[in-house]
């Protein structure tokens, strides 16, 4: 950068270590100045001296605004540094590993598995511009695909980069979106083949490197092919330079092909006992680079992934073990050891296991093969000669023939993918992946340097006319560009006498050497070619300049890998082996004696699939060529087809080479990047005018630096006259057609301008602020003075006032006290006069009682001392009476005394006297034992002499012990006295020692006592504290008990969450299975056609089945057509042929699944159609005359009256039977009068019946009779077509007989309307009866349970009870049968009277309307009252009016008529009407039929019309109706709780139409999922460019550079869309299901599936879109979320879930405008963002760009602390919204109020043929 004045800048300068560094200047820069003086990001000072030859500054860092974009050409400043830094903060930082360049995508290898590449991120880059989405493989492979489809042009995409970049992997993610976006043309899933071929590529073409652990070792070119409507139907692959030398030799830390080791660590697998394999260390093949084993990959798993990718292209098991059988015999191969014989030959030890292994497993003999090992064949034009070979020869020969084993298998598994790959339909075009670059070994990294050279200058070219063609369409002037040529570098290497031409030279030479070679390179090159060097240390090697760098290639090796020579005798010995694929693989080898091992096979060889090889036919000196020109010949095949396409590139960056996940190496970038042309294309774009803005843009980025009189309504004119005020130099811009070019730098000083613009204004804003929060805190502050001056005021005035109130109460208090005082004391001296007074007196009268008191005790104690002395007399003389009569009395005792003492000793004589008693008590007793005896035989006539005899002898016992005891008594008297002494001295004795127990026990009593009052007294205590530790327990418990219940309450409101998240999701699993059965029935139907056309095609003569042959069958008819289709399939081989075997086999599987769910309805359909043909084959003629029809209809009528009697009849007969088997299981059932009165009374309503049916028949006679009559009299012509009864009354001629012949059609009328009218009336007679029935059976369970329990009774009481039990229920039943006998006599008689009053009128009539009567008399009209028609809600419809039927009420209907015109769901109430007369006629064919024809022709009117939403929602609204009519008439309880009588009589009754209900139900649920597809289509384009790109609130977000990121190839038309399209298509949407009369609740479910999509979309896009994530976008996302709420306020849709479903995308909206600083910003964005992931969280973390250079970046020190807050989440990594999930949809019952009896059927609808009922 020249300039002679820089200030204060910031600049890039050279660092030895981080290649390049920030620093700042310090001092300003003068012209002449010979250094600047610099300071560094970490704060040292510096000088860096210029150059003194050039003077060129130091490189200007770009504003920190622009750090971080998308696109490297959006940089201000183009260079080196700028790119190199941009790519460090994104890949660091941001985490971000894409970046685009220009037409480039720069992909750095994280070195870790990102979630990136989901099915998901694909599915949001579909569709998307390149420019709209951030960087990202899958950018580029839409782009690819969109130009393919668009221009009608192949397209390339070339990947390129170092071993470990991470080629392979961006390759095969590319090939994994085109298979995931385009599908492929057929049921061969093509797509799956094309991913499958990548994990065989993988084993057999990949190793472990020190830079990778799964580096290609081959180059590739893979084209997929696809058809004109581009869906993949095939792919080829072309192969270049496998690295063979990698089979025999490893380096450390390296190893092999994977294919080696997958086979060794499965080699206990028993299919691979046989190939003799084990560790993988115990090979010379897999152990020479000692790392057997790959961290984190399981080989085990590998080869299982391999053989069921090698299946799925169509290898079958032989073929794999075919292989795996060479691979091993390879590993034994090497570990054949070869010793020396002598210096000049070799030899190998007999029987080695390993070359008999090799031999087993190849098919050749052990002697063979030993001996060309160490032997080979010379040929002289005479004789031949064998020779032995050294042993360093000799084990180069082995590792040469495993070379060219192996590059034979490579070759032939190449081919074989190639032919699965291919299929039969024509490819239109095709993308080609070219993954190539990235080799290590000197000869093939020559050849792949020279591969890159040529695409360096395709790639050079291609740019230069990109830029050229961007330029003439904005009809810029074109100035040309210098930029590098690398064509001579490219004329080194292949023209004449280049490298390529003297090593094939050499080669040809019998003794030519790599030292010869090299001497003739210099001598040819060294002098004329600037690019050609020579090493100063070696006569070996060369140096070539290539665009990159300059690179020395080591001789050594060249002209063996260019001829790659095999041993002839080697070759044959292979030929003639036993083993078929090896001599498949060697078929060729008589065309060639020096095979290449070359990958691609020569050029063409790779287009197996597509085109014959070519190459067999040629003669065998083409197959002679070298190595070197065949890959030219490949090369130059190559860069002609990437010419006829259009390339797009992925350049491949490693950035470090130790495999560090997000480390970067400025130094190994730097490296890359000038390698891979990124400088280059920045170089080129840099020569010119690298920043482009269209004139909206840049309107709306530099409105700021406009006045308002340069806006003009021409933006164009406005950009014009705004730039060139700012820049004044006119070639520092160029104004194209719809774009503005600048120069490098020009938008940085723009923004300069912008920032400097919007800073001033800033300052204004801040010091208008400022101020008015000045003057705001000062008006603040004078008014607090002046409050505070006022209560100041205010306060000292009450304190004034408060001292004026005290000073006066103090003086009236003091007053008051005063008189207070003076007062107590003169009460105090007058309380102590009369004190002293009353003490006075009172000590006077107190002497005074005392006086009078002493006397009258004194009187009192005289008179009580008088008493005393008189008593004391008194006792004295009562004392001395009682002595003497003491005495007297004890004379008399002692008297007494001798007396008992005399009676005494005359007991003896009682004793005698008494033996004669005990005698004759004996006796008695005898007797009195003999009167028992006799009393027990007669004791009913001896009860009363039994109790007199007891008496007497209960009197004799009396008596007989009194005399014992008065015997007693003498016996005791004679010792009574000493006994009573004794006993007296006892007790004195006794009472003493219990009065001193006594005094013991109360004292101990009292002791005991006390102790128990202080053990109360403790126990009180203690119950206390136990009442409070109670008390506290209870508490306790109460809380816990309190928490138990939230705790239970929280766990079963979350297991009730659960539940019904677990109900949503069998819900929404069921329903993506309906979904999934509706796909795979569609793509069967286009299978089905497609093979029927096919084979039309193939055979003219195949009749296809009629059309209308499936409109008539079920929704499950599709597998009973298949089985017929596979039942012919044996005469159909020629169909079939050309047919792809896996398609039908895949086809069969699925077919078969369905026929196994549906086996149980096959039969049954194929019954019914035989019925239907029959039925078809049966209908007569329509031709029918008048009365004809009338008479049938007639006819018709009465069959079905007396059918219905005939079932009432046998109804009543059944009752019958039931009654009287009832009766007789009751106790005293059958002789219960009750019953046989019902007989008799049942018995007489059949005879009337019969009475009945007998006068209509002879009613329906006569009609006949006359009717034959009037067709005799009337002699016009019979009518061809039925008609109405008007049209006979019209041809008669005379009034009367019109008259009569009506009177008699009212009158049929009228008995037809009678006779139904009687039909229900005998239906709730019957149906009374049933219930009676039921209640007989329920009290006979009763009886039965009372029974059961009487028999638990005594048997007394059993009795009682029973009988007791048998009144009660006889009683009720003979008050029950009582009134319903009354009840029915009351019916009976009322029927009677209108049955003899109807019969008379008959008869009158019928005499009136005889036969003879006429003809000769006249007709007098009959009097009939006319009654209204009282319809039942049904319309009655013939069986081949059907099709007509769903033709024209479905098929044929506009809902837009419909929906307008008419009541909502109409069509669902005709066909449920349709249905219900099919129930009423109890015809189940027809039910069945109806149904399926409706359900069919519903499914066919949605797979016709299934894009159209107002078609889509109509059928909804009347299928979900039409399941709604199928509850409410359905009879269940639950479903008629709303309905009004007149609907319960409108129930079915004849069918359970539940499964059907099912059946309709799923149907809705496709229906709805078909709405919501349709819905997301049409609103799919609006959402982004609504929610997202459209600045509602204008001015709010600026437009920042984008580069070259939008190409004008990609850009559709932007900005169609706004919020207010999706706000009008939401609400046309709300407004259509409204008037479709669409239920409420399905309409907020609808809502909420549309908000979900809109919430989901957005945020993917946010997610995915760097430019989109910033403070002032996160605004606009509000407001339109706000503006989406208040539609749902509007609607009334608040509650049905909608808003919720938004809450990610609000939360992400206040993610990007709140502060993200502090950890409190952390804790509050982890406590706001629940409803975000931890991904998604740091991914708009990641992604915030600031707009202005006033925000900040979100530090990556703030973007960990929230990841280690959120680790703990348990939370899907899934980064994206899943845009395709639909919420379980459920159709809650919804009643109609509206009477089927009311429905008019318009006109409109033609359903003439309906008739009601």
């Amino acid at each position: 950068i020249a300039s002679s004045h820089m200030y204060s800048a910031r600049v890039w300068i050279p660092d030895a270590e981080e290649v390049w560094k920030s620093a700042e200047l310090t001092k300003d820069y003068k012209s002449g100045d010979v250094s600047l003086q610099l300071m560094l990001e970490d704060g040292k000072n510096i000088e860096h001296k210029l150059d003194p030859k050039t003077r060129n500054l130091p490189y200007l860092r770009n504003p920190d605004i622009l750090v971080g974009e998308n696109d490297l050409t959006a940089l201000s400043y183009l260079h080196e540094p700028a790119v190199l830094h941009n790519l460090k903060v994104r890949f660091i930082d941001s985490k971000l590993i894409y970046t685009y360049c220009g037409i480039v995508l720069v992909a750095i290898n994280p070195y870790e598995t990102l979630p990136i590449y989901g099915t998901d991120i694909i599915n949001a880059y579909s569709g998307q511009n390149m420019g709209d989405m951030d960087p990202h493989i899958f950018a580029v492979a839409e782009e690819a695909y969109k130009q393919m489809a668009r221009d009608e042009r192949n397209q390339s995409i070339i990947v390129s980069g170092e071993s470990g970049a991470g080629k392979t992997v961006s390759a095969k993610y590319a090939m994994r979106y085109f298979a995931t976006v385009s599908g492929s043309a057929s049921e061969a899933n093509v797509e799956e083949k094309v991913l499958a071929s990548n994990p065989i590529m993988e084993a057999i073409g990949n190793a472990k490197t020190t830079r990778n652990d799964n580096s290609s070792r081959f180059g590739k070119y893979i084209e997929i092919g696809f058809d004109n409507r581009y869906r993949i139907i095939g792919a080829n692959m072309r192969t270049y330079l496998l690295e063979k030398s990698r089979v025999v030799f490893q380096a450390d830390e390296e190893r092999n092909y994977h294919i080696f080791y997958q086979l060794c660590a499965s080699a206990h697998l028993p299919e691979f006992k046989a190939l003799k394999l084990s560790n993988a260390n115990d090979f010379l093949y897999t152990r020479q680079g000692r790392s057997p084993v790959i961290d984190g990959v399981d080989d085990t798993k590998e080869l299982c992934t391999t053989r069921n990718a090698f299946s799925l292209l169509g290898i079958n098991e032989s073929y794999q073990m075919g292989l795996f059988q060479v691979l091993a015999a390879i590993l034994h191969l090497g570990n054949v050891e070869i010793k020396d014989r002598d210096a000049d030959s070799s030899v190998i030890p007999p029987n080695n296991r390993h070359l008999m292994a090799f031999c087993e497993l190849v098919g050749v003999t052990y002697q063979d093969m030993s001996q060309w090992l160490c032997h080979r064949k010379l040929k002289t034009a005479t004789e031949t000669y064998i020779k032995p070979l050294p042993r360093l020869q000799a084990t180069n020969a082995r590792d040469a023939l495993s070379k060219h084993i192996y590059a034979k298998l490579f070759n032939w598994i190449v081919e074989h993918v190639n032919k699965a790959l291919v299929t039969n339909v024509k490819q239109h075009s095709f993308i080609g992946v070219l993954d190539i670059y990235g080799f290590l070994a000197s000869f093939e990294q020559f050849c792949i340097n020279y591969a890159n050279e040529k695409l360096q200058q395709q790639f050079n070219m291609h740019v230069f006319k990109l830029e050229q063609e961007e330029y003439m369409k904005e009809q810029i002037p074109w100035t040309l560009i210098d930029f590098y040529d690398n064509q001579p570098c490219i004329n080194l290497i292949e023209a004449k006498m280049g490298v390529l031409d003297l090593l094939d030279e050499e080669c040809r030479m019998p003794k030519g050497s790599d030292d010869s070679w090299a001497q003739k390179l210099y001598n040819t090159h060294l002098k004329t070619c600037s690019l050609f060097e020579k090493p100063r240390m070696s006569n070996r090697a060369f140096i070539i300049q290539h665009f990159a760098d300059k690179v020395e290639y080591q001789c050594e090796g060249f002209l063996e890998k260019n001829k790659d020579t095999v041993n002839e005798e080697q070759i044959n010995v292979m030929k003639a082996s036993k083993f078929d694929l090896l001599v498949e693989l060697f078929q060729d080898e008589e065309k060639a004696t020096s095979p290449t091992g070359h990958v691609q096979g020569t050029g063409g060889r790779t287009r197996l699939s597509i085109k014959p090889d070519k190459s067999r036919d040629t003669s065998s000196k083409e197959h002679k060529k070298t190595v070197g020109c065949q890959f030219r010949n490949s090369l130059q095949m190559l860069m002609d087809t990437l010419n006829a396409t259009t390339p797009h590139y992925v350049r491949c960056i490693k950035p470090n080479d130790f495999k560090l996940a997000f480390s970067f190496d400025p130094k190994r970038a730097v490296q890359q990047l000038r390698a891979c042309g990124v400088l280059e294309t920045i170089r080129i774009s840099a020569a010119g005018f690298p920043s482009r803005w269209t004139y909206q843009e840049f309107f709306s980025r530099y409105r700021v630096l406009m006045k308002q009189k340069d806006v003009l309504a021409d933006k164009k004119l406005t950009c014009k006259n705004v730039l060139e005020k700012l820049v004044q130099d006119q070639d520092k811009y160029q104004f194209g057609k719809t774009k503005i070019f600048f120069r490098a730098g020009q938008v940085a000083y723009l923004e300069k301008l912008r920032a400097d613009k919007l800073r001033a204004a800033c300052i204004r804003i801040q010091k208008t602020i400022r101020c008015w929060l000045a003057r705001k805190k000062y008006l603040r502050k004078r008014s607090a003075a002046i409050t505070i001056q006022r209560f100041t005021r205010g306060y000292q005035a009450r304190c004034l006032a408060k001292f004026l109130r005290r000073t006066q109460a103090a003086t009236i208090i003091q007053k008051y006290q005063r008189m207070y005082v003076e007062r107590k004391r003169y009460k105090q001296k007058q309380a102590a006069a009369l004190a002293m007074q009353t003490i006075l007196r009172a000590y006077m009268a107190r002497q005074k009682y005392q006086a009078l008191l002493r006397e009258h005790k004194a009187v009192i104690i005289q008179k009580h001392v008088r008493g005393w002395l008189a008593r004391c007399w008194y006792k004295r003389c009562l004392e001395a009476i009682v002595y003497l009569q003491c005495c007297i009395r004890r004379m008399r005792a002692k008297r007494e005394l001798k007396k008992l003492k005399i009676e005494a000793r005359s007991v003896e004589h009682f004793k005698k006297l008494n033996k004669g008693m005990e005698n004759k008590i004996m006796q008695l007793q005898r007797k009195i034992d003999e009167q028992s005896k006799e009393n027990r035989l007669v004791n009913e006539r001896l009860v009363s002499l039994e109790s007199s005899y007891t008496v007497e002898s209960e009197r004799m016992r009396g008596e007989l012990s009194r005399l014992r005891g008065v015997e007693e008594d003498a016996k005791n008297k004679a010792n009574q006295v000493s006994s009573l002494l004794e006993e007296l001295e006892r007790l004195k004795k006794e009472l003493s020692a219990t009065q001193q127990e006594k005094k013991t026990i109360e004292d101990w009593a009292q002791s005991y006592r006390d102790e128990m009052e202080k053990m109360v007294a403790e126990l009180k205590d203690q119950n206390g504290l136990l009442k409070k530790e109670k008390d506290d327990l209870n508490r306790l418990i109460q809380e816990q008990s309190q928490q138990m219940t939230e705790k239970m309450t929280r766990a079963i409101a979350e297991e009730t969450q659960q539940l019904e998240t677990d109900l949503n999701e069998e819900r929404s699993r069921y329903q993506n299975l309906l979904s999934e059965h509706l796909r795979l029935e569609e793509k069967y139907d286009d299978l089905k056609e497609e093979m029927a056309l096919s084979s039309n095609v193939s055979k003219p003569g195949h009749r296809r089945t009629d059309s209308t042959h499936s409109s008539n069958e079920s929704e499950y008819t599709y597998n009973s057509e298949y089985a017929e289709l596979e039942d012919g399939t044996r005469g159909r081989e020629d169909v079939t042929r050309g047919i792809d075997t896996s398609l039908t086999l895949k086809l069969q599987k699925r077919v078969t699944e369905l026929e196994q769910d549906k086996q149980l309805l096959r039969n049954e359909l194929e019954n019914r159609e035989e019925q239907l043909q029959r039925a078809s084959a049966m209908v007569p003629s329509p031709i029918f005359t008048a009365r004809g029809a009338e008479l049938e209809y007639e006819s018709l009528k009465r069959q079905e009256l007396e059918s219905e009697n005939k079932k009432l009849k046998h109804n009543l007969e059944e009752m019958r039977k039931s009654l009287l088997g009832n009766a007789a299981t009751g106790a005293g059932a059958p002789g219960s009068p009750a019953y046989k009165v019902l007989l008799e009374q049942l018995s007489a309503s059949c005879e009337e019946l019969e009475v009945r049916k007998e006068e209509v028949l002879i009613l329906r006679s006569q009609l006949v009779s006359q009717k034959e009559a009037m067709h005799h009299k009337v002699e016009t012509e019979t009518m061809t077509e039925p008609s109405v009864y008007k049209d006979d009354v019209s041809k008669l001629k005379d009034d009367e007989v019109k008259q009569a012949y009506v009177g008699l059609k009212d009158t049929n009328r009228l008995l037809e309307h009678q006779l139904q009218t009687q039909r229900r009336t005998y239906d709730n007679e019957v149906e009374s009866l049933r219930s009676e029935l039921q209640n007989v059976k329920e009290e006979n369970n009763r009886q039965q349970q009372l029974l059961a329990q009487n028999l638990q009774l005594p048997p007394e009481a059993r009795i009682e009870a029973s009988l007791q039990h048998e009144i009660t229920r006889l009683t009720n039943e003979n008050l029950d049968l009582m009134e319903q006998l009354e009840k029915q006599d009351r019916t009976i008689r009322k029927l009677k009277k209108q049955l003899k009053v109807y019969s008379k009128r008959i008869g009158e009539m019928g005499g009136q309307t005889s036969p003879g009567q006429m003809v000769d008399e006249p007709i007098h009209p009959v009097n009939i009252p006319r009654r209204e028609k009282d319809f039942q809600g049904m319309l009655e419809y013939k069986k081949e009016d059907e099709m007509k039927l769903v033709k024209n009420l479905i098929l044929e209907l506009k809902p837009r008529g419909v929906a307008v015109n008419l009541i909502p769901g109409l069509p669902a109430y005709i066909l449920f009407m349709c249905l219900r007369h099919a129930d009423y006629v109890n015809d189940d064919q027809k039910v069945r039929t109806l149904l399926t024809s409706t359900i069919n022709s519903i499914k066919k009117i949605l797979k016709k019309r299934g894009d159209d939403f107002e078609t889509v929602s109509f059928w909804l609204a009347n299928t979900c109706r039409f399941l709604h009519c199928l509850k409410q008439y359905s009879g269940d309880e639950q479903f008629m709780k709303h309905n009004t009588s007149r609907q319960n009589e409108h129930c079915l009754s004849n069918f359970d139409l539940a499964e059907y209900r099912q059946v309709i139900s799923d149907l809705a649920i496709q229906i709805y999922q078909q709405l919501i597809k349709c819905m997301e289509n049409i609103l799919q384009p609006m959402i982004v460019s609504g929610m997202l790109e459209h600045e509602t609130i204008q001015g709010v977000s600026g437009v920042k550079p984008t580069g070259l990121r939008k190409r004008t190839s990609s850009i559709a038309d932007e900005g169609t869309y706004t919020l207010d399209s999706i706000l009008r298509q939401l609400s046309a949407f709300h407004s259509t299901m409204c008037q479709h009369g669409t239920d409420p609740e399905l309409i907020k479910q609808v809502v909420k599936q549309q908000f979900y999509i809109i919430g989901a979309v957005t945020l993917n896009n946010l997610l995915l879109r760097k430019d989109m994530c910033s403070w002032s976008k996160g605004m606009q996302i509000r407001y339109n979320v706000s503006q989406l709420e208040e539609w749902l306020r509007d609607k009334g849709l608040m509650t049905c879930g909608a808003k919720e479903t938004l809450e990610p995308l609000i939360q992400a909206a206040q993610l990007l405008q709140v502060k993200k600083k502090t950890d409190e910003d952390a804790e509050a964005i982890c406590s706001m963002c629940h409803a975000l992931t931890t991904a998604q969280i740091v991914k708009v973390l990641n992604l915030y760009t600031p707009v202005n250079e006033f925000e900040e970046r979100v530090s990556v020190a703030f973007i960990r602390t929230i990841q280690t807050r959120l680790r703990d989440r348990c939370e899907s990594p899934q980064l994206l919204m899943d845009t395709k999930m639909i919420y379980p949809v459920t159709f809650p019952f919804n009643p109609s109020c509206l009477a089927l009896e009311t429905i008019q059927i318009p006109s409109s609808l033609n359903l003439g043929f309906l008739t009601r009922v």
